[in-house]
């Protein structure tokens, strides 16, 4: 159908950014790609620059944030950019010189000033920046490979050096809820030389890893058109996990797949199309350790017959299916239910059917996204499901508009037009979206007084920035707007009260959304908010498959299924892969009212 991806037959520039929504293979086709260009000599080094990094999962070695050699990999290095430590380190760069110099209050208030997620971007972004135009480093190596965050963030992150560039140019009065700008200024040579680096087509590319499914499209392709438009237009798209149906084999769930994906690339945009796409095979073992990483641009499943598989007994043990949760919350008649986990694990179909299946049993159901991807709508398709449900998703622009014209409106009596003219510049900084975004999700939460309000999250990393980050934010919504409303002051006690609380986790039954999901509960127990339930998504393991491939992945299941009920989860269910594409309200009731799974 595509070429396969395949290193040794391509010319790969010096920087190759591998960016997809969250649950492509993004990680792996990075690291799989850093591997095999060192096999064949070259000196490589892998950087994450996603907050959720899964790196060291990958590599089955701890990856901190200085570079650090692959001991079974000659000649590649892989690093960790920590955007919290960066941040910390940062601030006291800032600050550090003025502690003995300046009245305790006055250097409080400038730590004040540099604790929002604006130093944590920045902070991050020097990181990178350095990385990408240091020759000292750069000089080392033949190729950079940046395994960057889910697209959203990727975004965020790459248009960066332009958003602050501009900032710094308009600002004239040195201040902002980054703090003193001086701190900043000497960082714009470097900005305008990575936005240099990233253009150029003959240092960068752009490897846009995606699936054979619509959401991961249709999310690739507002990534190639934005980047595009930014400056950034040598892409390659990579089409992951195509699947070769068996013919030695009769298995419906194997031709379901099949045919889905035949249906979705058939349907492709034009504009995907005229991409250069090449193609990776869908494989029956998890992608984590040097020797997967190394057989899964060659591997092909030519030969792979019925018995590849064991006989198994597929599951541990009986788990119940999603009803168990519904039943639950049934005893309710309002709260607020967060679904979070790595992007792509089907938080979004998660929070959905349980929304209309509270509504069909008369409970009032408000749900919303605070995802920039919004799936919400492609799975409702825009039906009228009930009065009992209402929708709603959190929009960057229009809250970020909304809440400066706000901000302005409220300040203009007061204040006279000089101090005007400094707000307005200072509500021109790129985190006043950031602002806005927590101010309406505080809004949002402030709703579950008499109704259930189901929040379909943002992919774990910017969750857990959105969470960590209401303090900082109640602080900076009061310096910008002189209060702060109720909503916001009431919401971290609500989040972290199980009574009017209920965290679900959404994952896969794979390595990577595990282990990703297992410190996403690690640190949400830090913050004192403790997950109620694990949801397992799409286990092959509860199904009848008889493909060879497909039953190699469950009997991988199994190990995860296990870890999950015996070691992570207080209460645990389970969702079979399901044949239909889960889209309007009648599929996706039904997936709530199928019974417990087990391994029958």
């Amino acid at each position: 159908m595509y070429p396969t991806f395949s290193i040794d037959s391509m010319e790969l520039t010096p920087y190759l950014f591998f960016s997809g929504k969250g649950g492509v293979g993004k990680t792996s086709t990075a690291s799989a790609t850093a591997v095999g260009l060192a096999d064949l000599g070259k000196k490589v080094l892998i950087v994450s620059t996603d907050p959720a990094s899964n790196l060291q999962d990958v590599f089955r070695m701890d990856i901190p944030p200085t570079i650090t050699p692959v001991p079974t990999v000659p000649g590649l290095d892989a690093v960790n950019l920590d955007p919290e430590a960066a941040a910390a380190a940062y601030r006291e760069k800032l600050v550090g010189p003025y502690r003995d110099k300046l009245p305790q209050p006055v250097v409080a208030q400038m730590e004040e000033q540099l604790s929002g997620a604006c130093t944590v971007e920045i902070a991050a972004f020097d990181e990178f920046a350095n990385l990408l135009t240091k020759e000292k480093v750069t000089q080392g190596y033949d190729h950079i490979i940046f395994d960057t965050a889910p697209t959203g963030h990727t975004l965020r992150l790459l248009q960066l050096p332009s958003a602050w560039t501009n900032f710094l140019e308009d600002n004239t009065h040195g201040a902002s809820c980054l703090g003193p700008l001086s701190g900043l200024a000497e960082k714009k040579t470097l900005y305008e030389a990575t936005v240099e680096a990233l253009s150029n087509k003959d240092r960068t590319t752009l490897m846009l890893v995606t699936r054979p499914d619509q959401g991961a499209l249709a999310e690739g392709e507002r990534a190639a058109r934005e980047l595009s438009d930014i400056g950034i237009k040598n892409q390659v798209v990579i089409m992951n996990g195509i699947f070769e149906v068996n013919s030695a084999v009769d298995d419906d769930i194997a031709d379901s797949i099949y045919t889905k994906q035949q249906q979705v690339l058939k349907d492709m945009s034009e504009y995907m199309r005229s991409q250069a796409i090449y193609q990776l095979p869908y494989v029956p073992f998890p992608l984590t350790g040097i020797d997967s990483l190394r057989k899964f641009f060659t591997w092909r499943s030519e030969g792979l017959g019925p018995d590849y598989a064991e006989d198994i007994s597929f599951l541990p043990q009986v788990l119940p299916g999603l009803q168990a949760i519904k039943e639950d919350l049934m005893e309710k008649s309002q709260g607020v239910i967060m679904t979070l986990g790595k992007g792509g694990v089907g938080k979004t179909t998660v929070a959905t059917a349980l929304a209309l299946s509270l509504a069909k049993a008369g409970k009032k159901v408000h749900l919303t996204t605070t995802d920039p991807a919004a799936h919400i709508d492609q799975v409702l398709k825009d039906e009228h499901i009930s009065e009992f449900l209402t929708v709603s998703r959190i929009d960057p622009t229009r809250e970020t508009a909304a809440y400066r014209e706000e901000v302005l409106s409220t300040s203009e009596k007061e204040l006279d037009e000089e101090a005007m003219a400094f707000l307005e510049e200072d509500l021109n900084s790129p985190c006043t979206e950031e602002i806005a975004i927590f101010r309406a999700f505080a809004e949002v939460v402030d709703q579950a007084n008499d109704q259930f309000v189901i929040i379909d999250t943002a992919p774990t990393g910017h969750t857990l920035l959105l969470l960590d980050a209401s303090q900082s934010f109640s602080k900076e919504v009061e310096r910008s707007s002189g209060e702060v409303p109720d909503s916001v002051k009431k919401l971290l006690p609500r989040l972290r009260n199980p009574e009017e609380t209920n965290v679900i986790i959404v994952t896969l039954p794979e390595a990577t959304p595990v282990l990703e999901a297992s410190r996403l509960q690690t640190d949400l127990q830090r913050a004192e908010m403790s997950p109620s339930w694990w949801v397992i998504n799409q286990s092959f393991a509860a199904t009848k498959t008889t493909h060879p491939v497909l039953r190699a992945r469950a009997i991988e299941e199994r190990i995860w299924i296990k870890q999950i009920v015996d070691v992570e989860a207080e209460e645990a269910v389970l969702i079979p892969y399901m044949k239909e594409e889960l889209i309007g309200s009648e599929k996706l009731l039904k997936l709530v009212m199928e019974g417990d799974n087990n391994a029958n």
